[in-house]
Protein backbone atom coordinates (compact mmCIF):
# COMPACT_ATOMS: atom_id res chain seq x y z
CA UNK A 1 0.00 0.00 0.00
CA UNK A 2 1.15 3.43 -0.63
CA UNK A 3 2.87 5.68 1.94
CA UNK A 4 1.05 8.73 1.20
CA UNK A 5 -2.62 7.82 -0.74
CA UNK A 6 -2.98 4.18 0.39
CA UNK A 7 -3.73 3.24 -3.26
CA UNK A 8 -2.90 -0.33 -3.53
CA UNK A 9 -1.71 0.09 -7.55
CA UNK A 10 1.57 -0.29 -6.84
CA UNK A 11 4.16 -0.99 -10.03
CA UNK A 12 7.69 -2.14 -9.34
CA UNK A 13 10.19 -0.40 -11.69
CA UNK A 14 13.60 -1.10 -10.58
CA UNK A 15 15.43 -4.13 -8.71
CA UNK A 16 18.70 -3.65 -7.56
CA UNK A 17 18.85 -7.77 -5.61
CA UNK A 18 19.20 -8.30 -2.11
CA UNK A 19 21.68 -5.67 0.13
CA UNK A 20 22.26 -5.86 3.73
CA UNK A 21 21.59 -2.76 5.67
CA UNK A 22 24.12 0.38 3.78
CA UNK A 23 24.90 1.49 7.46
CA UNK A 24 25.41 -2.19 9.07
CA UNK A 25 29.34 -2.01 9.22
CA UNK A 26 30.78 -5.02 10.10
CA UNK A 27 34.03 -5.40 12.89
CA UNK A 28 36.42 -7.88 12.41
CA UNK A 29 34.46 -11.00 14.45
CA UNK A 30 31.52 -10.55 12.27
CA UNK A 31 33.35 -10.98 8.98
CA UNK A 32 32.42 -14.85 9.20
CA UNK A 33 29.40 -14.20 10.64
CA UNK A 34 26.24 -14.56 8.51
CA UNK A 35 24.96 -11.47 7.17
CA UNK A 36 21.23 -10.79 6.34
CA UNK A 37 20.67 -9.03 2.55
CA UNK A 38 17.08 -7.56 2.36
CA UNK A 39 15.21 -7.46 -0.75
CA UNK A 40 15.94 -3.54 -2.63
CA UNK A 41 13.46 -2.30 -4.92
CA UNK A 42 11.24 0.88 -6.24
CA UNK A 43 8.01 0.59 -6.69
CA UNK A 44 5.77 3.48 -8.14
CA UNK A 45 2.28 4.39 -6.53
CA UNK A 46 0.25 4.62 -10.25
CA UNK A 47 -2.10 6.65 -8.00
CA UNK A 48 -0.15 9.55 -6.69
CA UNK A 49 3.35 8.92 -8.50
CA UNK A 50 5.40 8.52 -5.17
CA UNK A 51 8.77 6.23 -5.80
CA UNK A 52 9.15 4.20 -2.84
CA UNK A 53 10.65 0.83 -1.41
CA UNK A 54 8.16 -2.31 -0.87
CA UNK A 55 10.53 -4.24 1.64
CA UNK A 56 10.66 -2.13 5.30
CA UNK A 57 13.27 -3.53 7.54
CA UNK A 58 12.82 -2.43 11.07
CA UNK A 59 13.91 1.08 11.97
CA UNK A 60 15.56 -0.79 15.41
CA UNK A 61 18.06 -2.78 13.19
CA UNK A 62 18.61 0.47 11.14
CA UNK A 63 19.59 2.74 13.65
CA UNK A 64 19.73 2.01 17.11
CA UNK A 65 23.25 -0.14 16.71
CA UNK A 66 26.24 2.45 16.62
CA UNK A 67 24.51 4.81 13.82
CA UNK A 68 27.66 6.01 11.93
CA UNK A 69 26.81 8.62 10.04
CA UNK A 70 27.57 12.26 11.53
CA UNK A 71 26.20 15.61 9.87
CA UNK A 72 29.56 17.17 11.43
CA UNK A 73 31.63 15.35 9.52
CA UNK A 74 32.14 17.47 6.20
CA UNK A 75 32.58 21.43 6.20
CA UNK A 76 29.98 21.54 3.34
CA UNK A 77 27.39 19.43 5.73
CA UNK A 78 28.38 21.59 8.49
CA UNK A 79 28.28 24.92 6.19
CA UNK A 80 24.68 24.14 4.75
CA UNK A 81 23.43 23.70 8.22
CA UNK A 82 24.54 26.50 10.00
CA UNK A 83 23.07 28.44 6.97
CA UNK A 84 19.55 26.55 6.78
CA UNK A 85 19.80 27.89 10.31
CA UNK A 86 20.23 31.39 9.95
CA UNK A 87 17.56 31.52 6.98
CA UNK A 88 14.85 29.97 9.05
CA UNK A 89 15.80 31.90 12.18
CA UNK A 90 15.26 34.87 10.58
CA UNK A 91 12.43 34.15 8.03
CA UNK A 92 10.55 32.23 10.61
CA UNK A 93 10.80 32.75 14.25
CA UNK A 94 11.63 35.37 17.02
CA UNK A 95 13.69 34.54 19.84
CA UNK A 96 12.65 32.42 22.85
CA UNK A 97 10.26 30.64 19.93
CA UNK A 98 10.87 26.84 20.40
CA UNK A 99 12.56 25.10 16.97
CA UNK A 100 12.53 21.23 17.27
CA UNK A 101 14.76 19.37 14.73
CA UNK A 102 13.93 15.58 13.80
CA UNK A 103 16.69 13.37 13.21
CA UNK A 104 18.75 15.88 14.55
CA UNK A 105 21.84 13.92 14.76
CA UNK A 106 24.81 15.47 16.24
CA UNK A 107 22.68 18.87 16.66
CA UNK A 108 24.72 20.85 14.17
CA UNK A 109 21.63 22.51 13.03
CA UNK A 110 19.56 23.28 16.20
CA UNK A 111 23.28 24.89 17.33
CA UNK A 112 22.61 27.10 14.63
CA UNK A 113 19.12 28.00 15.89
CA UNK A 114 20.46 28.26 19.04
CA UNK A 115 22.77 30.94 18.53
CA UNK A 116 19.87 32.90 16.98
CA UNK A 117 17.88 32.64 20.28
CA UNK A 118 15.60 30.05 19.71
CA UNK A 119 15.21 27.06 21.99
CA UNK A 120 16.06 24.05 20.82
CA UNK A 121 14.85 20.42 20.77
CA UNK A 122 16.27 17.02 19.02
CA UNK A 123 14.85 14.51 18.55
CA UNK A 124 17.17 11.34 17.45
CA UNK A 125 16.81 7.41 17.34
CA UNK A 126 20.50 6.63 17.73
CA UNK A 127 21.80 7.13 21.36
CA UNK A 128 25.52 7.13 20.42
CA UNK A 129 24.70 10.24 17.95
CA UNK A 130 22.37 11.63 20.55
CA UNK A 131 24.90 11.95 23.02
CA UNK A 132 27.19 13.57 21.24
CA UNK A 133 24.49 16.26 21.03
CA UNK A 134 23.97 16.32 24.88
CA UNK A 135 27.74 16.59 25.14
CA UNK A 136 27.53 19.93 22.99
CA UNK A 137 24.46 21.22 24.68
CA UNK A 138 21.99 20.65 22.77
CA UNK A 139 18.96 18.73 24.33
CA UNK A 140 17.67 15.61 22.94
CA UNK A 141 15.24 12.85 23.23
CA UNK A 142 16.25 9.33 22.37
CA UNK A 143 13.40 7.77 20.34
CA UNK A 144 11.79 7.93 17.16
CA UNK A 145 8.95 10.74 16.01
CA UNK A 146 5.43 9.88 15.94
CA UNK A 147 1.91 11.55 17.26
CA UNK A 148 2.57 9.90 21.15
CA UNK A 149 5.99 11.45 21.22
CA UNK A 150 4.80 14.85 20.21
CA UNK A 151 2.09 14.49 23.03
CA UNK A 152 4.84 14.22 25.44
CA UNK A 153 6.73 16.65 23.99
CA UNK A 154 4.03 19.47 23.73
CA UNK A 155 2.90 18.56 27.37
CA UNK A 156 7.04 19.49 28.48
CA UNK A 157 8.15 21.71 26.29
CA UNK A 158 5.23 23.46 24.11
CA UNK A 159 4.46 23.58 20.87
CA UNK A 160 7.32 24.91 18.16
CA UNK A 161 7.39 27.88 15.63
CA UNK A 162 9.73 25.69 13.51
CA UNK A 163 10.04 21.84 13.08
CA UNK A 164 12.77 20.47 11.03
CA UNK A 165 13.46 17.24 9.30
CA UNK A 166 16.62 16.85 7.01
CA UNK A 167 17.12 13.85 5.21
CA UNK A 168 14.41 12.22 7.66
CA UNK A 169 11.16 12.19 6.28
CA UNK A 170 11.88 9.92 3.13
CA UNK A 171 13.23 7.31 6.06
CA UNK A 172 9.30 7.33 7.38
CA UNK A 173 7.64 4.40 6.74
CA UNK A 174 4.38 5.64 8.89
CA UNK A 175 3.68 9.06 7.27
CA UNK A 176 0.39 9.28 8.26
CA UNK A 177 1.46 9.45 12.09
CA UNK A 178 4.55 11.24 11.22
CA UNK A 179 2.32 14.29 10.16
CA UNK A 180 -0.41 14.02 13.03
CA UNK A 181 2.24 14.53 15.10
CA UNK A 182 3.59 17.42 13.06
CA UNK A 183 0.13 19.22 13.09
CA UNK A 184 -0.27 18.58 17.12
CA UNK A 185 3.35 19.82 18.17
CA UNK A 186 3.09 23.02 15.54
CA UNK A 187 2.56 26.17 16.57
CA UNK A 188 -0.72 27.69 14.49
CA UNK A 189 1.56 29.61 12.07
CA UNK A 190 4.26 27.51 12.66
CA UNK A 191 6.42 25.98 9.89
CA UNK A 192 7.12 22.72 8.78
CA UNK A 193 10.58 21.97 6.72
CA UNK A 194 12.02 19.30 5.36
CA UNK A 195 15.12 18.34 2.90
CA UNK A 196 15.44 15.02 1.10
CA UNK A 197 17.40 14.26 -1.91
CA UNK A 198 15.35 15.40 -4.74
CA UNK A 199 14.00 12.69 -7.38
CA UNK A 200 14.13 14.50 -10.41
CA UNK A 201 17.69 15.05 -9.54
CA UNK A 202 17.74 10.95 -8.91
CA UNK A 203 16.23 10.11 -12.07
CA UNK A 204 18.33 12.97 -14.45
CA UNK A 205 21.96 12.39 -13.06
CA UNK A 206 21.18 8.51 -12.45
CA UNK A 207 22.01 8.39 -8.72
CA UNK A 208 20.74 5.30 -8.04
CA UNK A 209 23.32 4.60 -5.11
CA UNK A 210 20.46 6.95 -3.27
CA UNK A 211 18.53 4.35 -3.17
CA UNK A 212 19.01 1.95 0.08
CA UNK A 213 17.02 0.69 3.22
CA UNK A 214 17.15 3.93 5.31
CA UNK A 215 15.29 5.76 2.08
CA UNK A 216 11.77 3.89 1.69
CA UNK A 217 10.56 7.39 -0.37
CA UNK A 218 11.72 9.58 -3.03
CA UNK A 219 10.51 12.34 -2.79
CA UNK A 220 9.09 15.01 -5.28
CA UNK A 221 6.28 18.13 -5.46
CA UNK A 222 3.20 16.13 -7.10
CA UNK A 223 2.79 13.06 -4.59
CA UNK A 224 4.22 15.11 -1.28
CA UNK A 225 1.48 17.93 -2.15
CA UNK A 226 -1.07 15.51 -2.38
CA UNK A 227 -0.30 14.13 0.65
CA UNK A 228 -0.19 17.45 2.96
CA UNK A 229 -3.31 18.38 1.61
CA UNK A 230 -5.00 15.70 3.66
CA UNK A 231 -3.59 17.01 6.91
CA UNK A 232 -4.80 20.46 6.30
CA UNK A 233 -1.25 21.87 5.29
CA UNK A 234 0.11 23.05 1.58
CA UNK A 235 3.53 23.32 0.37
CA UNK A 236 4.18 27.43 0.41
CA UNK A 237 7.97 27.47 -1.08
CA UNK A 238 10.35 24.61 -2.81
CA UNK A 239 13.71 25.26 -3.00
CA UNK A 240 16.73 23.29 -4.40
CA UNK A 241 19.85 22.79 -2.24
CA UNK A 242 23.59 22.23 -3.77
CA UNK A 243 24.24 19.42 -1.09
CA UNK A 244 24.27 15.50 -1.57
CA UNK A 245 23.92 15.81 -5.04
CA UNK A 246 20.77 17.20 -5.36
CA UNK A 247 18.60 17.82 -2.67
CA UNK A 248 15.23 19.52 -2.51
CA UNK A 249 13.92 22.01 0.41
CA UNK A 250 10.19 21.46 1.32
CA UNK A 251 8.88 24.55 3.03
CA UNK A 252 5.30 23.42 4.33
CA UNK A 253 2.33 25.12 6.46
CA UNK A 254 -1.59 25.22 7.40
CA UNK A 255 -3.54 26.37 5.15
CA UNK A 256 -3.86 29.96 3.88
CA UNK A 257 -0.89 31.42 6.43
CA UNK A 258 2.24 31.81 3.50
CA UNK A 259 1.93 33.00 0.38
CA UNK A 260 2.93 30.19 -2.51
CA UNK A 261 5.88 30.79 -3.95
CA UNK A 262 5.69 30.73 -8.30
CA UNK A 263 8.70 28.25 -7.60
CA UNK A 264 6.18 25.04 -6.52
CA UNK A 265 3.82 25.09 -9.69
CA UNK A 266 7.28 25.47 -11.85
CA UNK A 267 8.63 22.68 -10.19
CA UNK A 268 5.94 20.02 -10.79
CA UNK A 269 5.60 21.37 -14.18
CA UNK A 270 9.54 20.07 -14.65
CA UNK A 271 8.54 17.06 -13.07
CA UNK A 272 5.36 16.44 -15.48
CA UNK A 273 7.79 17.59 -18.12
CA UNK A 274 10.60 14.65 -16.90
CA UNK A 275 8.11 11.76 -16.73
CA UNK A 276 9.63 10.76 -13.59
CA UNK A 277 6.03 9.43 -12.47
CA UNK A 278 5.87 7.84 -15.80
CA UNK A 279 5.94 4.19 -15.17
CA UNK A 280 6.85 2.99 -18.32
CA UNK A 281 9.30 5.52 -19.00
CA UNK A 282 11.17 4.91 -15.81
CA UNK A 283 11.39 1.11 -16.45
CA UNK A 284 11.95 1.09 -19.92
CA UNK A 285 14.97 4.41 -19.79
CA UNK A 286 16.10 4.76 -16.19
CA UNK A 287 15.92 0.87 -14.85
CA UNK A 288 18.14 0.10 -18.58
CA UNK A 289 20.68 3.29 -17.56
CA UNK A 290 21.55 1.69 -14.02
CA UNK A 291 22.56 -1.89 -15.56
CA UNK A 292 24.35 -0.11 -18.49
CA UNK A 293 26.32 2.03 -15.78
CA UNK A 294 26.96 -1.03 -13.90
CA UNK A 295 28.85 -2.32 -16.46
CA UNK A 296 30.49 0.63 -17.32
CA UNK A 297 31.97 1.28 -14.72
CA UNK A 298 33.21 -2.40 -13.96
CA UNK A 299 34.24 -2.49 -17.39
CA UNK A 300 36.83 0.73 -16.47
CA UNK A 301 37.53 -0.99 -12.40
CA UNK A 302 38.49 -4.41 -14.03
CA UNK A 303 40.11 -3.08 -17.38
CA UNK A 304 42.65 -1.66 -14.62
CA UNK A 305 43.00 -4.32 -12.56
CA UNK A 306 44.00 -6.36 -15.65
CA UNK A 307 47.15 -3.40 -16.66
CA UNK A 308 48.46 -3.90 -13.26
CA UNK A 309 46.96 -0.90 -11.10
CA UNK A 310 45.82 -0.19 -7.60
CA UNK A 311 42.78 0.99 -6.84
CA UNK A 312 41.35 2.25 -3.65
CA UNK A 313 38.44 3.66 -2.48
CA UNK A 314 37.54 8.11 -0.65
CA UNK A 315 34.87 7.94 2.04
CA UNK A 316 32.56 5.21 3.02
CA UNK A 317 28.59 6.68 2.62
CA UNK A 318 25.72 4.79 2.79
CA UNK A 319 24.97 4.89 -0.72
CA UNK A 320 28.66 4.10 -1.44
CA UNK A 321 27.48 0.81 -0.27
CA UNK A 322 24.38 0.14 -2.84
CA UNK A 323 26.87 1.21 -5.33
CA UNK A 324 29.64 -1.74 -4.14
CA UNK A 325 26.64 -4.35 -3.50
CA UNK A 326 25.13 -3.93 -6.74
CA UNK A 327 27.80 -3.58 -8.92
CA UNK A 328 29.81 -6.68 -7.24
CA UNK A 329 32.67 -4.45 -6.44
CA UNK A 330 34.41 -5.84 -2.94
CA UNK A 331 38.03 -6.57 -1.76
CA UNK A 332 39.38 -8.21 -5.12
CA UNK A 333 38.78 -4.66 -6.98
CA UNK A 334 39.41 -1.83 -4.37
CA UNK A 335 42.29 -2.71 -1.46
CA UNK A 336 40.88 -0.80 0.94
CA UNK A 337 38.21 2.23 1.80
CA UNK A 338 39.67 5.53 3.55
CA UNK A 339 37.69 7.64 6.06
CA UNK A 340 37.69 10.86 7.98
CA UNK A 341 34.64 9.70 10.25
CA UNK A 342 36.93 7.91 13.21
CA UNK A 343 33.33 5.90 13.86
CA UNK A 344 33.99 4.03 10.70
CA UNK A 345 37.67 3.40 10.68
CA UNK A 346 38.63 0.18 11.81
CA UNK A 347 35.34 -1.66 10.07
CA UNK A 348 34.46 -3.17 6.85
CA UNK A 349 31.80 -2.67 4.29
CA UNK A 350 28.62 -4.11 4.92
CA UNK A 351 28.03 -7.18 1.78
CA UNK A 352 31.57 -6.19 0.05
CA UNK A 353 33.89 -6.52 3.29
CA UNK A 354 35.87 -4.12 2.20
CA UNK A 355 38.50 -2.73 5.41
CA UNK A 356 38.11 1.32 6.24
CA UNK A 357 41.24 2.86 6.90
CA UNK A 358 41.92 6.36 8.14
CA UNK A 359 42.50 8.46 5.32
CA UNK A 360 46.16 9.38 5.66
CA UNK A 361 46.89 5.56 4.27
CA UNK A 362 45.84 7.03 1.16
CA UNK A 363 49.20 9.56 1.28
CA UNK A 364 51.25 6.71 2.50
CA UNK A 365 50.37 3.97 0.39
CA UNK A 366 49.82 6.16 -3.06
CA UNK A 367 47.40 3.46 -5.17
CA UNK A 368 47.17 4.13 -8.88
CA UNK A 369 43.64 5.39 -8.54
CA UNK A 370 40.92 5.97 -5.31
CA UNK A 371 37.35 5.71 -6.11
CA UNK A 372 35.50 8.80 -4.61
CA UNK A 373 32.34 6.86 -3.26
CA UNK A 374 31.16 10.25 -1.62
CA UNK A 375 31.03 11.73 -4.66
CA UNK A 376 28.44 14.80 -3.77
CA UNK A 377 31.80 16.03 -2.01
CA UNK A 378 33.72 15.51 -4.50
CA UNK A 379 35.12 18.91 -4.69
CA UNK A 380 35.53 19.02 -0.74
CA UNK A 381 37.52 15.65 -1.17
CA UNK A 382 39.45 16.49 -3.66
CA UNK A 383 40.84 19.42 -2.86
CA UNK A 384 41.33 17.61 0.82
CA UNK A 385 43.48 14.83 -0.95
CA UNK A 386 45.50 16.89 -3.60
CA UNK A 387 48.68 15.67 -2.62
CA UNK A 388 47.51 12.88 -3.78
CA UNK A 389 46.86 13.61 -7.36
CA UNK A 390 50.24 15.97 -7.10
CA UNK A 391 52.36 12.86 -6.27
CA UNK A 392 50.51 11.43 -9.52
CA UNK A 393 47.08 9.48 -8.11
CA UNK A 394 43.92 9.82 -9.59
CA UNK A 395 40.75 10.22 -8.54
CA UNK A 396 37.45 8.09 -10.32
CA UNK A 397 34.01 9.32 -9.74
CA UNK A 398 31.64 7.02 -10.59
CA UNK A 399 28.02 9.20 -10.89
CA UNK A 400 26.34 9.87 -12.79
CA UNK A 401 29.20 8.29 -15.37
CA UNK A 402 32.72 6.94 -14.47
CA UNK A 403 35.08 9.74 -15.21
CA UNK A 404 38.67 9.68 -14.28
CA UNK A 405 40.41 13.02 -12.96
Amino acid sequence: MCRMCESKSLEMVLDLGFHPPSDAFLDAEELNQPEIFYPLRIVICESCGLWQLDYVIDPKILYQKNYPYESSTTKTGRNHYTEMASTLAKKFAKPGELAIDIGSNVGVLLQGLKEHGLKVLGIDPAGNIAAKAIQNGINTIVDFFSLEIAKKIKKEFGEAKIITGTNVFAHIDNLADFMRGIDYLLLPKGVFVIEAPYLLELVKNLEYDTIYHEHLSYLSLKPLSKFLDKFGFEMFGAEKQNIHGGTIRFLMARKGNYAIAKDVAEFIKIEEDEKIHDVKYIKDWFAQEVKNHKYELLKLLLNLKSMGKRISGISAPAKGNTLLNYCGIDAGILEYLTEKAVIKIGSYTPGSHIKIEPDEKLLDDMPDYALILAWNFADEIMKSMKVFKNRGGKFIIPIPKPIII
